[in-house]
Parts: structure tokens; C-alpha cells; sequence
């Protein structure tokens, strides 16, 4: 099961409908439950958001207060997935549109004015549970971006960095793991001859022209658990990374490859570790040599460390050296490195 199934697939319903605008505000309620909690939720802060809303016009704010607080209390103690399902059919067909608009409301950043590519999954869930097509999906996010901007009193209609979301929903990819630990949009950066690899416990995305993303997962059996304990985070991950995910995945096929570059992460993902390997010609990218035969580039690959839930994750990624380019520098490099897989890292859903 997803992440996000609990929240959009229920067959559960209120012994008591909603009237049409309250459902409406129960698809905003939902989606801030399904991107933090319900404790977390600020009906304050979602009160004034849909107070913008058309459908809420006649609404003062005591009263769109009072209906946020309701079902609120409606999806504590009933369930929030029955909720969801209750407000579905409490809409009408010309108020689907309304109510996708309320919950995309709830994901947009008002510091930065787009949605964060780390949401697209929730997005594109909230999309297909209420069957609306790609093109009018994208039509309403763009309404509510140009809104908030509007409120902003921002000259411009579309943040350019919300672009790259918006021409992608039609086509976005979700990977989701076999094992249904977890869920990552493929990532927009790969190009030219684009694939997806998988095998048991790996999936790497990657492209012709270099780029590179994979994920190696397995889970954790309680011995490993309590090693863990025993000698400390830090010290685990390191062992695992250095002592056996390295020497594995990498040194078995590349003898010339060594670890150039280490560093702990307390406050990455409740605590993490990187590393970064210097591949000599072990990039996935060939070059013409001398001789005219096909040889690999040079390449750095970064590597992160990290457990969530009941399992362990080393994701990385890569940056190739061809044609005679070298490297910034050791500390350089990996910062680069670090922060692009920091970056992937947040666009994957874990359950």
C-alpha cells in the first residue's frame, strides 16, 4: 500500500453528508492532513487560504473557521480516509474543479510561490482520486499559483521555477517500490535515452548523457537494529557504507576506486552518512580513447547513508569528467554532490 492510500482509497463513509461546500473544504483539510499531520494542521492559516475561495464568498471568516474545526474533529475521530471519501461523493461534478483547486492551495510554498517537487506524488494522488484529466489538473495548478502570486501583488503569472512541475504533470512518472516501502517521481533532469533499471532491493534511473540516480534498499532485521544501538548510528552507517556497500558495489568492479571524502549528518534524515568514491573510467559515460576504442570517463559518485523506518537506504549519484574536464576540487565536489542527492532524497514519499 502507498503512503497516500489510507488517505484516497477508503470505502469508508460519514454516517452524516456533507453539504457540497463543506466538502469542498474537507478535500483542503485532507491533503494538509496527508502532507503533515493532523496536529500539525493550522486552521487558521487554512481558513485563510479558502476564504479566497468563490465557493466561500458567503462565508465570514467565524463561520469557515467553525466548518475547518469540524472536520477536523470529523477526520480525528472518524478517519481521514473516510472523510475523503464522503466529501467525493458529497461533490458536485462542476465543484471537482473547486475542490482539486482547495487542496493544490494547501501544497503551494507562499515563501517561494510554487509547489515543492517533493510533493508531486501527493499531487498527482489527489488528481487521480478525484479523476480529473492531466490537462485540467494543470490548468487549475496554474490557476492557483497565479493566485497566490496575485495576492503577493507579484508581476509575474508563473513562478519560473514552478515551469519544470507544471509541463511535467501530464507525463509524470511515480516509481513505487516492490517492496512498497516507498515512492519517487522519476526524476526530470535525465535527457537523452532515459530508463529505469530495477532489481531486487535497486532501482537506478539514468540517462546517455551521464545522470544518474539509484537507490539500493533493504530492510533492517532486529539483530541489525540492535547493532545499531550497540555501537551508534554514526559508526553503523559508516561500517555499512565503507566496510561493505563500497568495497560490493563499487571496488569489486573499479580495484582503483577510493573513498575520497566522509561526513556524518546528524541533522539529515534523523542522521545520515556520505560519502564520496572516486571512480577512475568508472562513469556509466563512454569516451572515444586514443586508439579509437571505447573507454569510460572518470567519475565521482556520491553516496548517502540513512534508515527510515525499518529500513536501510544508500542513494546515490554521480558526476562524470570527459573530454578533458577535471575536477573543482575534492570538498567542492562533494558538497555538489551531496546536495544534489539531499535534493532527490526529498522528492521521495517513504511508507
Amino acid at each position: 500500500m502507498g503512503k497516500y492510500d489510507k488517505f484516497f482509497e477508503s470505502e469508508e463513509v460519514l454516517e452524516e453528508s456533507l453539504t457540497p461546500n463543506e466538502a469542498v473544504a474537507a478535500v483542503a483539510v485532507v491533503t494538509a492532513i496527508a502532507d503533515s499531520s493532523i496536529e500539525d494542521v493550522d486552521a487558521d492559516l487554512l481558513t485563510d487560504i479558502l476564504w479566497g475561495f468563490e465557493v466561500f464568498d458567503e462565508y465570514s471568516d467565524d463561520e469557515l473557521l467553525e466548518m475547518i474545526d469540524k472536520l477536523l474533529s470529523l477526520a480525528e475521530d472518524e478517519g481521514v480516509g473516510t472523510l475523503f471519501n464522503t466529501a467525493y461523493e458529497s461533490l458536485d461534478d462542476e465543484l471537482i474543479p473547486d475542490a482539486f483547486a482547495a487542496g493544490v492551495s494547501m501544497l503551494v510554498d507562499e515563501e517561494e510561490l510554487r509547489i515543492p517537487r517533493g510533493k508531486a506524488t501527493l499531487l498527482k494522488k489527489l488528481q487521480q482520486a478525484l479523476e480529473l484529466e492531466d490537462d485540467e489538473a494543470k490548468e487549475i495548478v496554474d490557476e492557483v499559483i497565479a493566485a497566490f502570486e496575485e495576492a503577493e501583488d507579484e508581476e509575474e503569472l508563473l513562478d519560473e521555477d514552478n515551469e519544470p512541475l507544471l509541463e511535467s504533470m501530464a507525463s509524470q512518472q511515480i516509481y513505487e517500490s516492490p517492496a512498497g516501502n516507498f515512492a519517487v517521481p522519476v526524476p526530470s533532469s535525465l535527457k537523452q535515452g532515459a530508463r529505469i533499471d530495477t532489481q531486487e532491493g535497486v532501482v537506478t534511473f539514468s540517462d546517455d548523457l551521464g545522470s544518474l540516480f539509484r537507490i539500493d534498499y533493504s530492510p533492517l532485521p532486529t539483530q541489525q537494529m540492535d547493532d545499531m544501538e550497540a555501537v551508534g548510528q554514526e559508526e553503523y552507517l559508516r561500517s555499512i557504507l565503507l566496510n561493505k556497500y563500497v568495497p560490493s558495489a563499487i571496488a569489486s568492479n573499479l580495484p582503483n576506486a577510493s573513498v575520497d571524502y566522509t561526513e556524518y549528518l546528524p541533522d539529515v534524515l534523523e542522521g545520515a552518512y556520505f560519502a564520496l568514491v572516486n571512480m577512475p573510467e568508472g562513469s556509466t559515460v563512454p569516451k572515444t580513447g586514443n586508439n579509437g576504442t571505447a573507454v569510460k570517463c572518470d567519475a565521482y559518485r556520491g553516496l548517502l547513508a540513512f534508515i527510515d523506518g525499518d529500513f536501510l537506504y544508500i542513494v546515490s549519484s554521480q558526476r562524470s569528467f570527459c573530454d578533458g574536464e577535471t575536477p573543482k576540487g575534492v570538498k567542492q565536489e562533494a558538497e555538489n554532490l551531496k546536495q544534489q542527492i539531499i535534493s532527490f532524497v526529498d522528492t521521495i514519499e517513504f511508507t
